[in-house]
Formats: C-alpha cells, sequence, structure tokens
C-alpha cells in the first residue's frame, strides 16, 4: 500500500511548484500584526461584516459556477475531503489518510465522530450520497464533467471510502479540495434537496443562519464543530453596490472587510491609517470572450479582425493601474499547464481593417458587448467600444447585475463579453476542460460555445497523462489551437485585493480569491 502516494507523483509534484504561494503585500507601516499602528490582540467574539458589490447566485455547491457566490460556503459551511494550506499543498480535512492504489483507484481513510449542522453522521454514506447526486445527470449540475472520471464510488464501511475512475485523472486530489468537492448533508439531500441553494448544510465550522436576497447572507459560529472552532460569533456578507459606500463602511468600523477593491481606491487606501490592503497574486485571468456558435461572430475572420483591434497593453496601464500581469493566454503564470510560447496577436489596427474586409464587414458594423456592473469592467468595455471605433465596429455596452451577466452568458443570449475565470485547483484541467471542451458549453464555464473535436482530444489526453512534461506539452498544443481559433483575447492575470480595517486581524485571502475567516479575530 503506498500511503499518501499522491506525493511521489510527477504530476502532483509539478502542481506544487507551479502554484502560487499566496502572500500578502502591505502597504503603509504596518506592524507584524499587518495593521497600520494598531498593536491591540484580537479578542473572540464579534460579528464580522464582509461587503461586497453583488448577491451570491446560489449557494449549492453542485450549481455554483462563480467563485464570489462559492465564497460564502467554501471552507465555511461546507467542508471537502482534502484542502489546500497556505502555500497550495493538499491536506488532510473530512478524509486524514488516503492511499492510490493504481492510476484508477483511491482510498480514502475518514475523519470519525463528525456531524453534519443537521445532526446526521459525517461517513461513507454522506461522501458517496454527494457525489453521487452530482454525478446523476438527473440533478442537471453543471459541474458534473468537471468530476465525470468519477465512475464509482464504494463504502467499505463507515470511515473508509473507495473511488474508482473511468480514466487516470492527474489533479483528483485538486479538485476535491475546491467546492466542488463540497461534502453535502445526505438528510438534506434526501428530504429536502431544492432547499440547497437557499439553505445550505455541512459540517463546517459556520452554519448557515439566513439571506434576505439583495441584502445580506447571515453564517453563526457552529458551536458544535468537531475541529478547531472560528473565533468570531457571525460572519454577515452585506450587499453594497457602490464602490465608495463600500469603503466608508470599512474605514468608519460598519463593515470590516471587501474582497471587491476597485483599483482607483488603492492610493485612498495606503493613505488612510484606519485601511490595510492586502494583495495577492491570483490563478485568475480577465478576457474578452466570443460567442462563437453566433453570427456574426462565427465568423473566424471578423473575430481575429477584432483581436488585432484591442489594444491591451492599454487597459492594463489605463483602466487597472498595473494591477494584475498583461495575459497572454486564458491560464495564469500561476497555474500547471500554463506557457508562455503561445502568444496573443498582437496590435495592428490595418491587420484589423483587412481582416474586417475579408470578413465582409468592411462597411462596418454593430456589435453587442456585455460586461457586469462591476466598475473597472465597465471602464474596460468604454475602451474597447472607442478602440473598435477605430475600425468601423460599433459596439454597444450592456452592463448586468452579476447575477443576470451569469444568466445571460449561461443561456448563451451574448454576443462579445468580458469575462474572468478562477481557478479553484491550480491546475489547467480546471482552465481548459472548463472553458474550452465542449461538454463545458453554457453554465459549466464554456461561455464561448466554442467546439472543437480535437482540442476535445487533447484536453481528454491531458487529464488523463501523469507525465508532467507530457501534460505540459499537450496544453500548449490546445491553447494554440484556440488561438487560430481566435475564441478570446487574453487580457489580465489577476492581482486580488482585499481591503479591511484595523479591527481585523489574522484575514486573508487565497490565490483562488477565497476569504479565509477560519483565525481572524476582531479587536
Amino acid at each position: 500500500m503506498r500511503k499518501l502516494k499522491w506525493l511521489s507523483k510527477i504530476a502532483f509534484v509539478a502542481i506544487m511548484v507551479f502554484m502560487l504561494q499566496a502572500c500578502s503585500t502591505g502597504s503603509g507601516n504596518k506592524d507584524e500584526s499587518g495593521n497600520k499602528g494598531n498593536t491591540s490582540e484580537g479578542k473572540e467574539g464579534g460579528n464580522l461584516v464582509v461587503v461586497r458589490l453583488s448577491d451570491a447566485t446560489g449557494l449549492d455547491p453542485h450549481f455554483i459556477t462563480d467563485i464570489p457566490s462559492a465564497n460564502i460556503v467554501y471552507e465555511k459551511v461546507y467542508e471537502t475531503l482534502v484542502t489546500f494550506d497556505k502555500e497550495r499543498n493538499i491536506k488532510p480535512l473530512l478524509a486524514n489518510e488516503w492511499e492510490q492504489v493504481d492510476d484508477l483507484t483511491w482510498k480514502f481513510t475518514l475523519q470519525e465522530g463528525i456531524k453534519y449542522h443537521d445532526g446526521s453522521p459525517f461517513n461513507a454514506d454522506a461522501v458517496k450520497t454527494s457525489f453521487d447526486r452530482l454525478l446523476d445527470p438527473k440533478t442537471g449540475s453543471p459541474q458534473k464533467d468537471k468530476l465525470g472520471m468519477i465512475s464509482e464510488i464504494i463504502v467499505e464501511d463507515d470511515t473508509h471510502v473507495t473511488f474508482k475512475l473511468s480514466e487516470p485523472y492527474a489533479p483528483l486530489l485538486s479538485i476535491l479540495a475546491s467546492n466542488e468537492g463540497s461534502i453535502l448533508s445526505p438528510k438534506a439531500i434526501k428530504e429536502a434537496p431544492d432547499t440547497l441553494a437557499t439553505k445550505p448544510v455541512g459540517t463546517g465550522p459556520f452554519v448557515f443562519d439566513s439571506w434576505k436576497s439583495g441584502q445580506q447572507i447571515t453564517l453563526k459560529r457552529n458551536e458544535e464543530y468537531w475541529g478547531e472552532k472560528v473565533k468570531i460569533d457571525s460572519v454577515e456578507f452585506k450587499v453594497v453596490p457602490e464602490d465608495a459606500t463600500r469603503l466608508a463602511m470599512i474605514e468608519s468600523g460598519e463593515a470590516h472587510i471587501s474582497d471587491q477593491v476597485p483599483v482607483t481606491e488603492i492610493d485612498r487606501i495606503n493613505g488612510s491609517d484606519k485601511l490595510n490592503l492586502f494583495r495577492t497574486d491570483g490563478l485568475a485571468v480577465e478576457y474578452v470572450g466570443f460567442n462563437t456558435s453566433n453570427a456574426p461572430l462565427d465568423n473566424i475572420k471578423l473575430r481575429k479582425a477584432i483581436s488585432y483591434a484591442i489594444e491591451r497593453e492599454a487597459i492594463i496601464e489605463g483602466v487597472y493601474n498595473d494591477v494584475g500581469t498583461l495575459a497572454n493566454v486564458a491560464m495564469s503564470p500561476k497555474v500547471f499547464g500554463y506557457t508562455k510560447d503561445v502568444q496573443p496577436y498582437p496590435y495592428d489596427v490595418n491587420k484589423a481593417k483587412e481582416l474586417l474586409k475579408e470578413a465582409g464587414y468592411d462597411k462596418g458594423l454593430k456589435i453587442k458587448l456585455l460586461t457586469n456592473d462591476r466598475k473597472e469592467r465597465i471602464n474596460v468595455a468604454e475602451v474597447i467600444q472607442s478602440q473598435l471605433k477605430g475600425i468601423g465596429v460599433e459596439v454597444e455596452i450592456q452592463v448586468m447585475e452579476y447575477g443576470a451577466y451569469i444568466d445571460a452568458i449561461s443561456k448563451g443570449t451574448h454576443q462579445m463579453f468580458l469575462g474572468g475565470w478562477g481557478n479553484a485547483t491550480g491546475d489547467g484541467d480546471y482552465n481548459q476542460f472548463n472553458l474550452f471542451h465542449s461538454a463545458s458549453v453554457g453554465a459549466p464555464g464554456n461561455h464561448f460555445y466554442y467546439k472543437n473535436s480535437k482540442v476535445d482530444k487533447i484536453i481528454e489526453e491531458a487529464r488523463a497523462e501523469s507525465d508532467a512534461s507530457k501534460r505540459q506539452e499537450l496544453y500548449k498544443e490546445s491553447m494554440e489551437l484556440e488561438k487560430e481559433d481566435a475564441v478570446y483575447v487574453p487580457i489580465r492575470n489577476y492581482e486580488h485585493l482585499a481591503v479591511y480595517n484595523n479591527e481585523v486581524d489574522n484575514f486573508w485571502l487565497d490565490a483562488s480569491n477565497y476569504l479565509m475567516l477560519q483565525d481572524v479575530t476582531l479587536k
């Protein structure tokens, strides 16, 4: 038997090497606690208030496809078999031990004595019930294909469960550590599955309390938690759409944290003795996407023309104030599988006009560009509108509230859109399969509605390949094909920002932009 044998797998060693080690870059003169001029220690208790731009779209991990929604429940209400530490290494959580028997067989030994928030026991049956629901086609989960390599889950006894795969899958532990791997209450699944979207039931350190739609979601400390209890009594996620209001609330003490910080406010934060800025390079990417299945953007020459007409450097400097870095592909340099060898189409107005004429649009056309209502995204849309006007393309900007935006791109009612993809695992499969595989069209993540059988095959080969260098080459090949098909225009590799006041201690963001609240205290 090979206890924790996964560490010897080359693929996972590569993941460890390439994954981001999340770190805070402070601002101003801070002491070791991370807060400016405030050395008092935090105490137990208190209500933490997190202010956010938009409400969650849902709280059922089997249907959540965006990180802002997952952020409410991931490792707070729900837990996973394994999880990431600060350095993005895999560590035990609901499973305290595991072994890879062969390429298709993984065995997990579970923690004992854990109960769900509804009193039902956590055991091997609960694990099977949760994953069976996710993988059942009748459930209709957009997460299904992310874990579609799991062919069977076998309950050995209460504390031992075996995962059988249909094919080798190198990053299995990383996907099990993500939000998709959350283990839901079997009682809730059997008795009231439809309520899980609004009333999550897990084993985590926080218990769901209430959700006032469009206003706030409240979690309370789980007093019966099986592990180390959180220090705060509760956390409220409040919806505050106005950027300036969120910042003012944190500065006044009415709120404590916001993980959605406009880059235009960095100087104000740095100049305040009450505000602190947390910065960390992320695993996410931002891009201009094309709906390749609908006219007129089913025309590859038109997509290429637009690609040549977008000056990406101007967006990074002018809109983002150099927060984040210029992307070359839809995969962050911090993600395993990234390559610098695939480069996007350069800014070339003459080439853009030439291709526009070849596409049959030399007399111009109108295109709709969809974005959510985040300030920077709207600014990016306006810059692109101006740039494309220079080649005779008239852009109509459509701004939607975040939930409506997600719904629109999931249903394919858009033409061109500003999108972002947050990698939750640190592995390239999470980008390539979810964004570009034909099985992921729509809600799972392929909002380009892109279908290429050759790309599908390469992505599938990469999933099953255990040799890290071969996987790297496969991802490079798929990304080159995606470039040739002009599916998207890469814009930015994320740098995640959060602002918090001096009342908060031991807060951090991980590389996927999840709020880590396990050790937070309030002064």
